[in-house]
């Protein structure tokens, strides 16, 4: 238990200096900054602030155009007579103020090692025994005559020493709990190394494993691309000899045409006999044979090479990963033979 903010290290000099410490106006220590009046009194700047204001109600501020006010010390009665700046023009203190500065660094100051505690209802008295009660460590006077006369006591060296044994122990299972904590972290640390290494080599064995589906699907487009450009080539190559066939045929029409009328125009009978039946006979042969072969109605059509997508979209939308109970090995790496029309084989994952 902390009892040292309640003892007095030195007794009574340094309980008369903190009661020559206190301001009489707010009955605590000195605040910062402190102010000596002219009978040598010290307060709080903003205590004796507070009672020029309360002596001086139409004083507002340092500002105002009253000159001056005035104020008794609360310690000897003495007028205070100020001037236009209030309180502000009392001179400072420094010297109460240091002293209350060294004051509370010599409270704050730790016992020393070997230092032993005295009572602070009896100066005089150093603490030497221990009120179970109370369990609070006190002195001989005040088990007699004080506070804990009716209090159970026990040997302060036997509570020591008891105290300490539990203390120590206490000390040993929380080391123990930290050892304890510090395998958890670590256990917990390389889980998550394991689990980013894993979660690596999972994204990798799901790029490969789509990397080569794309590659298969790329190259059946290819092969389809190739059946559509050599049914292209044939049915546009086959069109390409029947027009120039066609324009073979045009072109002797039209020179027999030429040759007709330039014989229509020949005005001797006998001239016009002599080729006549001839030129009559080409013509009629030329009719009869000018029926070229034709292309069927639909010919230009490719709906034959139409591809439908739909399963295999569907079964790629069905692709997840497999439960662990259903876990099949990874990728070895190595190029699997996939037929033409398969279904692409569903991606497994599963933990390394």
């Amino acid at each position: 238990m902390d009892f040292q903010a309640g003892i007095l290290r030195d007794g009574s000099p340094m309980e008369s200096l903190e009661k020559q410490l206190i301001c009489p106006i707010c009955l605590e220590m000195f605040s910062k900054p402190v102010v000596i009046l002219p009978c040598q009194h010290n307060l709080c700047r903003k205590c004796a602030n507070d009672v020029f204001q309360a002596a001086n109600p139409y004083w507002q501020s340092r500002g105002s155009v009253i000159s001056g006010g005035r104020f008794r010390c609360p310690s000897c009665r003495h007028e205070v007579l100020l001037d236009r700046h209030g309180v502000y023009g009392l001179q400072r203190n420094l010297l109460v103020e240091n002293i209350i500065d060294i004051y509370k660094q010599e409270c704050s100051r730790p016992l020393k090692k070997g230092e032993h505690p005295m009572c602070k209802e009896h100066e005089d008295e150093r603490i030497n025994i221990y009120c179970v009660t109370c369990e609070v460590p006190t002195c001989s006077m005040c088990k007699v005559f004080g506070a804990h006369k009716d209090c159970e006591v026990a040997p302060l060296q036997t509570v020591f020493q008891g105290q300490k044994t539990e203390l120590n122990n206490c000390i040993s299972m929380l080391v123990a709990g930290n050892d304890r904590i510090q395998t958890i972290i670590s256990q917990l640390e390389e889980s998550c190394r394991r689990t980013e290494e894993n979660s690596e080599a999972a994204k990798r064995e799901l790029c490969a494993r789509f990397d080569a589906l794309a590659e298969v699907l790329e190259e059946k487009k290819s092969e389809l691309l190739e059946r559509i450009t050599s049914e292209q080539g044939d049915k546009t190559g086959f069109i390409q000899s029947l027009i120039c066939r066609y324009k073979e045929q045009l072109e002797k029409s039209s020179r027999l045409v030429e040759t007709a009328i330039q014989a229509m125009e020949e005005t001797g009978g006998a001239a016009f006999l002599m080729n006549a039946k001839q030129l009559i006979n080409t013509i009629v042969e030329a009719s009869k044979g000018g029926r070229l072969e034709k292309i069927e109605q639909g010919y230009e059509s490719m709906d034959a090479f139409s591809v439908s997508l739909d399963h295999l979209t569907e079964a790629v939308h069905a692709v997840d990963f497999t439960p662990a109970e259903e876990d099949e090995e990874f990728f070895d790496g190595e190029e699997e033979d996939v037929e033409e029309d398969a279904v692409p084989e569903r991606t497994v994952m599963g933990p390394q």
